[in-house]
């Protein structure tokens, strides 16, 4: 096991390892440990009752958290003409075609989140194997195919936050910042969680939410209580 650094051992100070915390109680002890030069992200983390590997255990969507991520979120378009412009307006940071297309083919990824109006897709289609793999294919399940370009747009930048499973049947999401207020935090959680939650797949068997944490960039992880899911 390796061994604890000294600041780790001083955010531990006082935290029960194996006490189940509530939404609150953790998000509290977290903002009190954190003393680093930058604004960490407080994260939860969902340990499901999921084999993603069966497409009816896929848990995939997009929240929209009460009170903004606090990430500056970089979105790229695929449109052309009036969606093109209905785009930059809104505030899109990349946008573009075949010429999009092209940058991206070359490893120029400088987004995290890509939308596309319906009759780009024979385009972005060619893009697969480039941008699934890092979940940035656009989807209209997520409302990231869609002619409302200025919604997505302005959704993405808001703080809307993506989710999807990964193989272990592990889901996470940053919720906010150490700087905000603990009850927007505490708002973020729920919502995400709640999302999660809502979420839950047809094929899914026996206990869905197995283990849930919240943690912050550099400090320790606390377990959640999911008995107090509902109105912690």
């Amino acid at each position: 096991m390796a061994r604890m650094t000294k600041r780790m051992k001083k955010a531990w100070e006082g935290l029960d390892r194996e006490k189940l915390y509530t939404v609150a109680e953790a998000v509290k002890e977290l903002k009190t440990r954190s003393a680093t030069k930058f604004d960490e992200t407080i994260e939860v983390s969902m340990n499901l009752g999921v084999d993603p590997r069966h497409a009816d255990q896929m848990v995939r969507g997009v929240v929209a958290l009460p009170h903004g991520s606090g990430k500056s979120v970089r979105v790229a378009v695929f449109a052309k003409g009036p969606k093109a412009d209905e785009a930059k307006e809104a505030g899109a940071d990349i946008v573009g075609a075949e010429d999009l297309m092209e940058t991206i083919q070359k490893g120029e990824i400088n987004f995290e989140r890509c939308i596309a109006t319906p009759d780009m897709m024979g385009v972005v289609g060619r893009l697969g194997k480039v941008l699934g793999p890092k979940g940035l294919m656009p989807n209209p399940k997520l409302g990231t195919v869609t002619m409302d370009v200025k919604g997505a747009v302005e959704a993405a930048k808001a703080g809307q936050v993506e989710f999807r499973v990964e193989k272990a049947g592990i889901v996470h999401g940053g919720v906010g910042k150490a700087s905000f207020d603990e009850a927007k935090i505490i708002e973020n959680a729920q919502a995400f969680i709640g999302a999660i939650i809502k979420a839950k797949p047809t094929g899914a068997k026996g206990t869905y939410v197995k283990r849930v944490a919240m943690s912050s960039s550099m400090g320790p992880g606390l377990k959640i209580d999911s008995s107090t899911l509902g109105d912690s």
